[in-house]
């Protein structure tokens, strides 16, 4: 009996025994280590720090600082002067290099300095967890945000190098005026890159992230100079300066001179902002998304994302290479200025240069300010006569191959019950085209346009993607001008380059390239050429609109050159008023109007958009 009872209780514990062996094996399966806890809840993939992008005119100048976040300008470990990083280790985190991400030494004094006050006086957080504070979390003093830090800085020191963290954290620090990054407070500060700093401006510079606002190098410079004076102490201390180069670097007077964003050519920059989402919409497909949209929420959702992948982009740090002439520019401004003094009057030129097929200026009005209204490509009106050489004359020669002094009747015409007459109600019978081209006689235009028909003469406007052009514009007051909202400047100048590029078509566009920060190209046009006008009608329409200036409606836009040919343009009650034109080099068209749809008989008599061509294609 007690054998058999010991024996059952042997069978009895080993079962027990292999029951609790089993469930500890699977909890041992569940266990997770520190660092496992850490992964799962402090989650940090790779870091990004926005960076300034540039925007640059044709000769490789910056017109344009493009921020994100603050004025950041990204550098490298390799390019950090190395007296800046002894700078921070020497006076944040002596033992950088040694430690783990936190420095338990300095953490035990903080816990014991703060407690004796009862307070937050103490931080002892090393270079990584100001890194983790200043990418992840909040500057709230609490001791929540700081068990935070060191988890952070715990994996942030698992994932990178001392190199690149300390990199990382150089590029993050606030510098006050919306500075980020010791580079770009180099740049804001002195002007100048921080490889050409003293060892003075140096640790002045470095003064400013312990307490921006109290360290403001342009409202309280006094006290950044003391405390500049103390961080060369501490290098000294650290040995990575003697003692003579900081008596030097203390007698050193430093003083700043901010410097303000650059920003120029805000009507050029505006819109090279707009070509740079076509140009994204363009290569990542979102166009034709755009186009296939079923309906007006789906368009806003992939607008949206749209939005959203071209500011990702810029704030990589990006070189926005563009083929805009500053001095065209300026020249296009001022002339505008200077011909229509009246304060309700506005104009836009757009300037291509055909050779090279790029638009090197564009203005978007008077007194324009950055990313307002503008008249350049925002803006769509009624075309006039300026329509004739693309809708009405080229499509003819085209189609039936006609003589320049072949006839046309210029009497009155009247067709389904529309009787379009010329200007002041004249007729002038039979005249050869070329006559009726230079004058601009209206009833000509509308039976040529009858006689190709008007689903063929639209054909050809296809290839410029008017954006406005719609199905209820192909009537017979088209050939006129007469259209349900019209062309903006850019689109009705880019569609007379054929007519210096000896029939060939390639929209024109300010970008050149979009690089990264090492030089390699992100994104470009690729130009591809479509024949539009034979060689026969490029030459015989070149030869019309050279009779415009020589004896025609455009003897005003008249300029020393060895070609020069144009197409005026006037709309019912003198409500615009077009040039455009072109000499061996460039294609500029011009636009003269109100942003209410009013009259401008009063000035018509002095002809302002032909002035104004004249006046910036001249020399």
């Amino acid at each position: 009996m007690k054998t058999f009872l010991g024996w059952f209780l042997i069978i009895l514990l080993f079962t027990g025994f292999s029951f609790l062996f089993v469930e500890a094996t699977a909890e041992i399966k569940d266990i997770q280590t520190l660092s496992e806890v850490f992964e799962e809840h402090v989650a940090i993939d790779e870091i990004h720090l926005p960076a300034n992008s540039y925007m640059y005119d044709r000769n490789g100048s910056v017109i344009s600082e493009i921020y994100n976040e603050g004025n950041r300008e990204y550098v490298t470990y390799e390019k950090i002067p190395q007296q800046v990083i002894d700078a921070f280790i020497a006076t944040e985190d002596r033992r950088f290099f040694d430690h783990k991400g936190y420095d338990a030494t300095a953490i035990i004094r903080a816990i014991v300095i703060n407690a004796k006050s009862n307070d937050i006086e103490e931080g002892a957080s090393t270079v990584t967890q100001q890194l983790a504070r200043n990418v992840f979390l909040s500057h709230q003093q609490n001791y929540n945000r700081k068990l935070s830090e060191l988890l952070y800085a715990h994996e942030i020191e698992k994932q990178y190098t001392k190199e690149e963290i300390i990199e990382l954290y150089l590029n993050t620090i606030y510098f006050m005026n919306g500075v980020y990054g010791f580079e770009a407070a180099s740049q804001f500060y002195f002007n100048q890159p921080s490889s050409e700093l003293t060892l003075a401006e140096i640790a002045f510079l470095s003064a400013v992230p312990n307490n921006p606002t109290h360290y403001d190098p342009i409202k309280n410079s006094e006290n950044t100079n003391l405390r500049k004076e103390w961080i060369l102490e501490k290098m000294v201390e650290a040995e990575v300066i003697t003692s003579a180069e900081a008596e030097v670097a203390i007698a050193e007077k430093v003083t700043v001179s901010p410097r303000e964003k650059i920003d120029q050519f805000p009507d050029y920059v505006t819109y090279i902002h707009h070509e740079l989402k076509e140009l994204i919409a363009h290569q990542e497909g979102f166009d034709k998304r755009l186009n296939k949209a079923g309906s007006e929420e789906q368009r806003e959702a992939i607008e949206q994302e749209l939005n959203v992948r071209v500011n990702i982009l810029l704030q990589q740090g990006i070189h926005i290479e563009t083929a805009l002439e500053p001095s065209m520019h300026i020249k296009a401004n001022q002339v505008i200025q200077h011909r229509l003094p009246q304060s309700d009057v506005q104009s836009s030129a757009v300037i291509i240069d055909h050779l090279r097929n790029e638009l090197v200026a564009m203005t978007a009005g008077k007194e324009y300010q950055k990313f307002d209204f503008h008249r350049g490509f925002q803006m769509y009106r009624q075309p006039g006569s300026a329509i004739k050489p693309i809708l009405v004359y080229a499509p003819y020669i085209e189609e039936h191959d006609v003589p320049l002094q072949s006839s046309i009747n210029a009497d009155n015409f009247c067709h389904s019950g529309y009787c379009p007459k010329n200007f002041g109600g004249a007729q002038y019978g039979n005249v050869n085209m070329t006559t009726a081209f230079k004058h601009s006689y209206n009833t000509p235009a509308v039976r040529i346009l009858d006689r190709v028909g008007i689903e063929k003469a639209f054909s050809y406007l296809d290839l410029f993607e008017f954006e406005k052009v719609v199905i209820e514009d192909q009537t017979l007051p088209s050939a006129l001008g007469g259209f349900e909202h019209g062309m903006s400047p850019l689109e009705l100048t880019r569609s007379y380059t054929p007519f210096a590029r000896n029939g060939l078509y390639s929209p024109a566009h300010g970008i050149r390239a979009i690089k990264n920060s090492e030089g390699d190209i992100l994104y470009s046009w690729e130009q591809i050429e479509h024949e539009l006008w034979s060689a026969h009608t490029t030459e015989k329409m070149r030869t019309l609109l050279a009779e415009v200036v020589k004896s025609g409606t455009g003897k005003r836009a008249s300029i020393s050159s060895s070609y020069v040919g144009g197409k005026t343009g006037t709309t019912n009650d003198y409500i615009d008023m077009w040039f455009v034109g072109m000499n061996d080099q460039y294609t500029t068209g011009v636009w003269v109007g109100k942003d209410r749809w009013e009259s401008l008989s009063s000035i018509y008599s002095h002809s302002p958009h032909l002035t104004i061509w004249q006046d910036i294609m001249s020399n």
